[in-house]
């Protein structure tokens, strides 16, 4: 960048560098075993919220309710990237039982590098008392780098809880329940994904 950029400029979204790049959260994914996880657990929330309240986009957190009775609903957001580069999607499907609607709610975000797009979905109240059958939550536009999927999301004086591994599975878009393994407990789905970016 030119020496007499302005000083105002905002910081990158995920700062110190290091943090903002998907090396970072590359890094972070390589951890394995019991500790690793937790580690991946706690670290790549906090990554999320960095990018979500440092995200280029204005505010893009969205309120919607998860119904029971055994349908499939789904909820989308999208952000607008203009015509050449597209629009970044994240939609999250579902089929729930038992209980009262939950009000959850949807966050989306690019970082002002423009390499990752975030989405979360959670009980704002942390822990979801309905009875999950299925559930996906995809992205469109980017290629998903690392995703958690929780029993309980952190509120107050609780903490984030997370799934199983063994309970969900991850591709390029998509995490997901895995059929026969899955708890039916969610509360809270977590995705960053990696952007694709022009080599001009």
């Amino acid at each position: 960048m030119a020496a007499g950029a302005p000083a105002e400029r905002p910081q990158p979204g995920l700062t110190p560098p290091a943090r903002r790049s998907p090396g970072f959260l590359s890094k972070m994914a390589a951890s394995s075993g019991r500790s690793g996880r937790r580690l991946w657990a706690a670290v790549v929330p906090a990554a999320l919220l960095c990018l979500v309240a440092r995200a280029a986009e204005e505010p893009s957190t969205a309120d919607f309710d998860v119904r029971p009775g055994g349908e499939v609903h789904s909820f989308s957001r999208s952000l607008v990237r203009g015509e050449e580069r597209g629009d970044y999607t994240c939609t999250f499907t579902y089929s729930a039982q038992g209980g009262t609607n939950e009000q959850w709610q949807m966050n989306i975000g690019v970082s002002e590098d423009n390499l990752l797009f975030s989405c979360s979905v959670w009980r704002p109240q942390g822990k979801s008392y309905l009875f999950f059958t299925q559930f996906k939550a995809e992205v469109k536009g980017a290629k998903i780098e690392h995703a958690m999927a929780y029993s309980q999301a952190a509120v107050g004086a609780q903490s984030d809880i997370p799934l199983k591994q063994e309970e969900f599975e991850i591709t390029e878009t998509t995490v997901s329940h895995r059929e026969g393994k899955f708890r039916f407990e969610l509360s809270k789905l977590t995705i960053v994904a990696k952007t694709p970016h022009d080599e001009l």
